[in-house]
């Protein structure tokens, strides 16, 4: 049944709603296809992700099943054209499914974003027919992922430092160095992997390069033992005289950094959808408590207190998610998103801890013990202000492209 509503919501008897002549930046409510993928992607995570969520965390398991089944639903490359085997979708649709699956299992929905944004999306935009062909369609399927190496041991959120090199030796390159803090760096077949190949230039002598694992001269670190998203693994790439072909170059020679922020962007939009989802989770978990639990005669859900914070909880849940789309459909439109990717993203995430922190606070006891899942969104939240830019590097974002708004103004 759920495979037979996707192909119906996906198949080319209802085409997918294109975005000219309608300006979903400003829209009130979700297009009908689009709440009718939010459906089949809701109802796969209450069946498929929700019952074993528990599980993936406790015991730090790879869900190998239910990211195959959301390969076979399409979910693993959203927004990547048919031709590569993608579901040939647009951004708002990837954001709308993710925040289900994350609602579901965090760890799945980092696995699916990684997949989507940080891996299948720079070689979508800027691979070759041949690069496209050879490393889309195998990680479309969910029996293999792909992961994305920016990066380091000393330079998280200074992307322009890499200290990983890639000598240029004519036939090939060869890669020396560490990436750190690779999600599905562990499972994934291949990596998109940013080094420098001209220390000169600084931030305009990195490269990118599509790095397939295993082969020669890459070794993997240890696997992260993490507060949160536990069933997703966490590695160091280690290159050691790696050789690279040059048919592996994305993009041209020194495009690497224009290629990782390019790409960041899109990929905090996938972030913000993850969170929200988390939000939205911890979110259900506080109301169905409060619904039930008795306390002076009544649920706790009718006391001032407790709706006070039902109602801030739905406040922030609700703006961020407007914020998200807005990113989404922004990118959908061709339009600059760069900001409204990281208000989403910045806002969202703080969103999805203060949530599941409320929560908690709801759930008293019951919050704070492993029976119930609230304190599993607690601990995945965290992370969603970290990884894929800091709050902090959100916050200058947002002020470097407001500032250069006001400038333009004023002159």
């Amino acid at each position: 049944m759920l495979n037979h509503l996707c192909r119906h919501v996906w198949s080319r008897a209802i085409p997918f709603p294109k975005i000219s002549g309608m300006q979903l930046s400003n829209f009130s409510s979700l297009p009908e296809t689009h709440e009718m993928l939010r459906k089949t992607c809701r109802d796969f995570a209450d069946a498929e992700l929700k019952p074993i969520a528990s599980k993936i965390d406790k015991e730090h398991l790879y869900p190998h099943k239910q990211i195959e089944l959301m390969g076979a639903l399409g979910l693993m490359g959203i927004a990547v054209p048919e031709e590569f085997g993608g579901a040939g979708l647009d951004y708002l649709a990837y954001s709308v499914a993710l925040e289900e699956i994350s609602r579901g299992c965090a760890s799945a929905g980092v696995i699916m974003s990684v997949n989507n944004s940080l891996y299948s999306g720079p070689i979508d935009k800027f691979g070759t027919a041949e690069q496209k062909n050879q490393f889309l369609p195998t990680f479309m399927t969910g029996h293999k992922v792909g992961c994305f190496a920016l990066s380091e041991p000393g330079n998280g959120s200074d992307a322009g430092a890499a200290s990983t090199v890639a000598v240029d030796r004519g036939s090939d390159y060869c890669l020396t160095g560490t990436k750190a803090w690779i999600t599905n760096g562990y499972e994934a077949e291949a990596a998109v992997v940013f080094a420098t190949t001209d220390k000169s230039k600084k931030h305009q002598g990195i490269s990118a390069f599509i790095v397939p694992k295993p082969c020669d001269g890459l070794s993997l670190g240890k696997k992260e033992d993490k507060l949160g998203i536990r069933g997703s693994s966490t590695v160091n790439l280690i290159f050691d005289d790696c050789p690279v072909p040059r048919a592996n170059l994305l993009g041209e020679p020194g495009m690497g950094f224009k290629i990782a922020m390019m790409t960041l962007d899109a990929g905090r939009i996938g972030i913000a959808s993850q969170a929200l989802g988390i939000a939205q989770a911890a979110f259900e978990c506080a109301l169905d408590y409060a619904d039930k639990r008795q306390a002076f005669g009544a649920p706790i859900l009718k006391l001032q207190s407790i709706q006070n914070k039902i109602a801030e909880m739905a406040l922030r849940i609700e703006s961020a998610r407007l914020l998200t789309h807005r990113a989404a459909a922004l990118k959908d439109e061709g339009k600059p998103y760069t900001k409204e990717a990281a208000m989403a993203k910045l806002h969202a995430s703080e969103t999805a801890t203060y949530v599941s922190h409320q929560a908690i606070q709801v759930l008293g006891g019951m919050g704070y013990v492993s029976d119930m899942p609230a304190e599993r969104h607690y601990r995945d939240a965290r992370i969603t202000e970290i990884y894929e830019g800091t709050s902090e590097i959100q916050r200058l974002v947002i002020a470097n492209a407001v500032i250069k708004e006001f400038k333009s103004m004023v002159m």
